[in-house]
């Protein structure tokens, strides 16, 4: 492991700052090429930030309050579907996209590109582990006899340190794709 690992990392490695530090997140919705598809694109992490915190919070409630297990688990369905149903399609189209793109345009930061793409593959296992959690709390909402809390906790833990992995990720992906947009004037 290194302090790259999206593990171990608490932000961008210096080397890889170069255009952030020219187009600092302040300045880039009032920046001349920022355009709707890169407004889209943060609109997208933000709907994840929000996903995952309605999920974390209703799972809390549920550890709070109990005991509308039908409730609580049709919104841990609909929102553990959506949430790691739309990470993946994400995730997939800029590592087969927009990433190559941006790594051709600025090639001082395909280090950098590189470093999200594994860190794509970090967060599939980190989605594996989110939906093998959700279905086991899932599978004990069914069953009045099964410890319904002691799951939604393991849940809770498990969306926790998800949370902590899928923040690392997109506030470094926004640093690196987002400066590189704006210095390069790029249309996708």
């Amino acid at each position: 492991m290194t302090k790259t690992d999206l593990a171990h990392r608490a932000g961008l490695p210096d080397a890889l700052r170069v255009l952030l530090n020219d187009y600092p997140r302040d300045i880039w919705e009032s920046h001349r090429n920022f355009d709707g598809l890169t407004r889209f694109w943060l609109e997208r992490h933000l709907m994840f930030r929000r996903a995952l915190g309605q999920w974390q919070a209703d799972t809390q409630t549920f550890l709070d309050k109990g005991p509308d297990a039908q409730a609580h688990g049709q919104q841990t369905a609909r929102l553990g579907s959506f949430l790691i149903n739309e990470l993946h399609g994400h995730h997939h189209i800029e590592d087969a996209h927009y990433f190559p793109v941006l790594s051709g345009a600025e090639p001082r930061l395909a280090r950098g590109f590189e470093l999200l793409d594994a860190d794509h593959h970090a967060l599939d296992g980190q989605l594996t582990a989110l939906t093998d959690a959700a279905n086991t709390h899932l599978a004990r909402l069914q069953d009045r006899s099964a410890d319904q809390r002691a799951s939604a906790g393991q849940m809770l833990s498990t969306l926790t340190g998800f949370a902590r992995f899928l923040d690392r990720h997109l506030i470094d992906e926004e640093e690196l794709v987002v400066p590189t947009i704006l210095h390069h004037a790029l249309r996708f």
